[in-house]
């Protein structure tokens, strides 16, 4: 049985097409759409961003073939909170085909939890315990996996909304200043066990990427699963992504991104020090695997 998950994320639109059988990728599609673009503004998905997401869905099709596959898409932040998620979609179903399910903060963590699990089974990592954050664009969830027993929370804190938000790096850590506290509040409970950080979503990768030498262009999930990144790594790329020109920038994590990157390093530093963590394990398996195996499952 093959089918086909759709992640609408808050900056991305995330395509795949899963071989349950075999257990394997057959082919993807990713596009940065910038959905939570004016959320900070006015609350609602602009029109841009609509034909983004609508663009890029029709590219999608032209590259992986829709036919006889089980398909579900799920969309995240961005539309839980845009005042006209429901017309949006509406008009995403009429001109694409493709129904989206506004899936909840929990349901969104649970899904990428099952695929990270899935992953780390497959690089033979027996974690007993660990902690995973997901930085995306509109929120970032962090779920607490503890002797079986699962513990989530989504935040407001995502790489679309912050870097909107700021016109510095100045600006950056004074709204992470505040936003912070909610996520150490949560944290403190956990961090007394013996765990892993394990890291997933497009910042995370991305700086891995650029470890390994990748471009946008090359960048090759294989690899980038189960490598290490530690702290001061981040200190490191992000003075590299600064000192670069715009386009060196977008030729190295994608064009639209250069802006979002710098903020998500900069929250993602700001969970290892709430975490007391020193180096985390980059997943590339997220929100659209979960999707996928949760259909083979079906």
């Amino acid at each position: 049985m093959e089918v086909i998950a759709i992640d609408l994320g808050s900056n991305t639109l995330r395509v795949v097409k899963y071989s349950c059988n075999n257990k394997e990728i057959l082919s993807e599609y990713e596009k940065i759409v910038r959905t939570a673009d004016s959320i900070t503004k006015n609350g609602l998905i602009d029109e841009s961003a609509q034909d983004r997401i609508i663009m890029g869905l029709k590219e999608a099709k032209e590259f992986i073939n829709f036919n006889n596959s089980k398909l579900k898409a799920v969309t995240t932040e961005a539309m839980r909170v845009a005042k006209n998620s429901l017309e949006v979609l509406k008009k995403i179903k009429d001109e694409t085909g493709v129904e989206f399910e506004i899936i909840t903060p929990q349901q969104e963590a649970l899904y990428t939890l099952k695929a990270v699990l899935n992953r780390l089974h497959l690089l033979k990592k027996d974690i007993k315990n660990f902690v995973l954050v997901d930085i995306g664009g509109g929120s970032t969830e962090l779920t607490f996996y503890v002797d079986g027993k699962v513990y989530t929370k989504s935040f407001s804190l995502g790489i679309v909304t912050v870097a909107n938000m700021a016109n510095s790096l100045e600006d950056i850590d004074r709204i992470l200043d505040i936003k912070m506290d909610e996520v150490r509040d949560y944290v403190k409970e956990y961090i007394k066990y013996n765990l892993t950080f394990v890291a997933t979503a497009g910042t995370p990768t991305t700086i891995a990427a650029m470890k390994l030498g990748f471009t946008y262009e090359t960048y090759n999930a294989k690899a980038i699963n189960g490598i290490e990144l530690s702290i001061d790594e981040l200190d490191f790329y992000l003075k590299k992504l600064l000192s670069m020109s715009k386009e060196d920038r977008e030729k190295t994590v994608g064009v639209g991104r250069d802006d979002l990157i710098v903020a998500g390093i900069l929250i993602f530093k700001r969970i290892y020090l709430t975490l007391n963590m020193d180096k985390s394990i980059i997943i590339d398996d997220g929100l659209r695997e979960g999707v996928a195996l949760s259909l083979c499952s079906i």
